[in-house]
């Protein structure tokens, strides 16, 4: 075993599993964790979180998660478990770039979420698969992977939530004020359950990239002085979860994530243009960032962690979106000149993002997703132990 690949979090999920989850995404009528709406859901679902993480002890990974095979969506799931909020199927999906690089791709449309009251997230259901991880994961580490405040700070005031005459929350100060409070019951929470390191996903760094064509904060008549202060609110809301986690005693890591639905993905955006910004200012131990590809630019954004001694960056160097193993003389070459930057034993390697972010996972067979980790696992004690 070594601990210097990791993955990020999400597995392939069984054929039996997704059947649920399809049903899921079809209806609004329902209540999460929706157990009750489907008979033998909450066994089946059970059943394969003990079997993925046999799987992993099996295949030798050193921090075991669920393979997020209790969620249908990365995100969504943890705020559908919050007290005030209501889901609904919207008009449309969330919007990748397809294949082809150009035209739209939909994802699924039960992404609604409506602030019916206070925001709180005390005895979250979360808490319950996180005790069935640690019993089935023994004596192996594990780590729980929820979405970060800022992610859904953003989604939710960007939309109808806040503002309005009825709104539970009249402005983004109050938002994010209720949302933080949500976030540190969660967190204190998961302490007492016995956990160790909650990993914050995020996927709307890129937005505030001046190089990413894809935002709508690029442009000539883009206010930039609003936009970093936007980006500031962001920074801010997750170091005050991140800084109380700490307190706690607990490991905070984040996933930096570039879009993964059906193996397309979202936007570019360089990590230069917003390294000073949230890799040199957010105070997480343990970054995993994403250079699958030419859309992140060069490494000489690691230069921001020279001054974080203590922080960890895990490079997604490999992808998890191709059902072909990767091409491991550019994989040993991006090593060598991240640690011409960075020591090496401050870093670690892993696939760009999990292989099923959303419940349908990408566009390869499980076999393939194990190929792929074992190739990544052998690169990293090829690499390290030389």
């Amino acid at each position: 075993m070594t601990d210097k690949f990791q993955i990020v979090g999400s597995l392939l999920r069984p054929s039996e599993l997704l059947e649920y989850k399809t049903q899921i995404e079809h209806r609004d009528d329902i209540q999460y964790p929706f157990y009750q709406e489907f008979d033998g859901y909450e066994q089946c679902e059970a059943k394969a979180i003990d079997s993925v993480v046999q799987d992993q002890i099996k295949h030798d990974l050193s921090i075991i998660t669920d393979g997020e095979y209790s969620k249908s969506m990365w995100h969504l799931d943890f705020v559908w478990g919050f007290q005030g909020i209501e889901r609904y199927i919207a008009d449309h999906g969330y919007f990748f770039r397809d294949t082809d690089g150009s035209s739209k791709y939909e994802t699924r449309k039960d992404i609604g979420l409506r602030i019916t009251g206070e925001l709180g997230a005390k005895n979250h259901h979360f808490l319950k698969s996180f005790e069935q991880l640690k019993n089935s994961a023994g004596d192996r580490e594990t780590k729980l992977c929820v979405p970060s405040p800022s992610h859904i700070f953003g989604e939710l005031s960007w939309s109808d939530n806040i503002g309005g005459t009825d709104s539970v929350y009249k402005d983004a100060k109050e938002l994010k004020a209720g949302l933080v409070k949500a976030y540190k019951d969660f967190v204190q929470d998961f302490a007492d359950a016995g956990g160790e390191i909650l990993q914050f996903d995020d996927c709307l760094w890129e937005l505030f990239a001046d190089d990413n064509p894809n935002s709508p904060y690029t442009g000539e008549n883009i206010d930039q002085e609003q936009v970093q202060a936007l980006a500031a609110e962001f920074i801010d809301i997750n170091n005050t979860v991140i800084d109380f986690g700490h307190e706690l005693g607990l490991k905070m890591w984040t996933h930096n994530c570039r879009g993964n639905y059906d193996s397309r993905n979202m936007g570019g955006g360089s990590y230069v243009k917003i390294a000073n910004l949230f890799l040199k200012q957010l105070k997480y131990d343990r970054f995993f960032l994403e250079w699958d590809d030419d859309r992140a630019g060069s490494l000489e954004a690691l230069e921001v962690f020279r001054d974080k001694p203590d922080t960890e960056i895990v490079l997604g160097l490999l992808s998890s979106k191709t059902n072909t193993l990767d091409d491991e003389e550019r994989v040993l070459r991006l090593l060598d000149e991240a640690s011409s930057i960075i020591d090496k034993d401050r870093l670690l390697l892993s696939h760009q993002c999990g292989f099923a972010s959303c419940d349908g996972g990408n566009e390869l067979t499980q076999a393939e997703q194990w190929a792929k980790i074992h190739q990544g696992q052998k690169i990293a004690q090829q690499y390290w132990e030389r």
